[in-house]
């Protein structure tokens, strides 16, 4: 598992990630997010999940999604489970990502 283990385990967790997503991959790209997020809001410790778009300002990440888990315990399932999934599926996420020219930066973080 990634480190998203900070002093207190059982605080909330926050998955955050950031893409550059090409004009034309966009539709693609946030349908498969949107899949995604339906697979996750349906899994225990899932407190609450968005997929953003950029409307202002002059960031290089035009898509951002955050997850908000209930503690480190749930991202760990939530990460089995979709691992497992995207196994049955066939889907590679790195390989969708290159083939739509999409750029990535993801992380976990908690409350400061």
């Amino acid at each position: 598992m990634p480190d998203v283990l900070h002093t207190d385990a059982s605080a909330p967790v926050f998955r955050v990630d950031k893409f550059v997503v090409p004009a034309e991959s966009l539709p693609e790209f946030v349908a498969q997010l949107r899949r995604a997020h339906q697979i996750l809001a349906t899994l225990p410790g899932c407190q609450q999940k968005h997929v953003l778009t950029q409307t202002g300002g002059d960031g290089q990440f035009n898509v951002v999604t955050v997850v908000e888990w209930a503690n480190a315990q749930a991202v760990a399932s939530a990460q089995a489970v979709m691992q497992g999934r995207f196994e049955e599926e066939g889907f590679d996420p790195a390989t969708f990502r290159r083939k739509l020219g999409v750029r990535g930066d993801s992380g976990f973080y908690s409350r400061v």
